[in-house]
């Protein structure tokens, strides 16, 4: 087996019968590594995925997967992608090494084999002290691993995770974006969100979809730059918030007193910048400022 692999979206479209474009065009290519799909909800992020899944039809356009089109041998490819969903349904009286070993039945391992793998993979997710405990003793985080663990069990090749940390605490947030890092070294991880620090700290290239559209791909810090220069920190009055509000586009606030803490973008060219002051601009400034200027551009259609 080759150690590094290759997927390839090609014009890929998918257009319903009542004439709502969910996704037009998308293009990207992937190696190893690990990918960002970042959009709000309604952007394309889980059309896109139900056809790379092959649980739907694209109307245009083609997925390769190492040059060969996945829907002429989709067998072969459903034996190398893994997914991590949203949500997993465990069944809680069993042991983590029980449910693991009942999934990895399910994805055509037995004996030597399955039990070696299990090995491998409950040592990849840090579970391998928890084997023999319950599932319905689990934190969130020891869920989320064992789920990823269950995804890993046949070796995938290319592991698709759909919104991974939501619900998980900070510490688990990073282990697990730490993990998937780790993931990454071997195959292609595609991780879609909406949790933006989660493509900033994890990944090293990234795609924007908005209303069904690719309005940006490559690397995180190329997508930041859209606002470098534009970011800075005010302290304001309290009293001021909303009429500074309506000036701005204001990315977090802290109370500090009588008075506001406040980030914020100014629109490009705009100069009073009274008492703020710059600050280095992150993955969530430029993201919120490309939502706030696609929701204004729809309001004035």
């Amino acid at each position: 087996m080759s150690d590094s692999v290759h997927l390839s979206i090609k014009n890929l479209s998918k257009v319903y019968q009542d004439g709502k474009a969910a996704l037009q065009g998308f293009n990207w290519d992937l190696s190893n590594g690990v990918y960002g799909l970042l959009g709000p909800n309604g952007a394309g992020k889980s059309t896109f995925l139900e056809m790379l899944s092959l649980n739907l039809m694209p109307s245009s356009g083609k997925i390769f997967w190492e040059g060969r089109d996945i829907q002429k041998k989709p067998r072969v490819f459903r034996r190398i992608i893994g997914y991590l969903p949203q949500n997993y349904g465990f069944y809680k009286e069993l042991k983590a090494g029980q449910m693991l070993g009942y999934l990895g039945r399910l994805s055509g391992l037995h004996g030597k084999n399955l039990k070696r793998r299990m090995e491998e993979v409950l040592e990849i997710v840090g579970l391998s002290d928890v084997r023999k405990r319950k599932i319905k003793g689990f934190s969130g985080g020891m869920l989320q691993r064992l789920v990823i663990a269950q995804s890993l069990i046949h070796s995938p090749r290319l592991l698709v995770v759909d919104e991974p940390t939501t619900g998980l605490d900070p510490g688990e947030r990073v282990a697990f974006r730490n993990l998937l890092f780790d993931l990454g070294r071997t195959c292609i991880v595609l991780l879609s969100t909406h949790i933006v620090k989660d493509v900033e700290f994890s990944c090293h290239q990234m795609t924007v979809l908005y209303g069904g559209v690719q309005h940006f791909t490559g690397l995180p810090v190329d997508f930041i730059n859209r606002v470098t220069g534009r970011v800075f920190e005010e302290k304001i009055p309290f009293q001021n918030l909303e009429s500074f509000s309506k000036k701005h586009r204001v990315i977090s606030i802290q109370e500090s007193g009588e008075d506001v803490d406040t980030r914020f973008i100014v629109l490009p060219g705009e100069n009073e910048i009274k008492r703020a002051h710059p600050v280095k601009a992150n993955l969530e400034d430029a993201y919120v400022d490309f939502i706030r200027e696609k929701e204004e551009e729809e309001e004035e259609v």
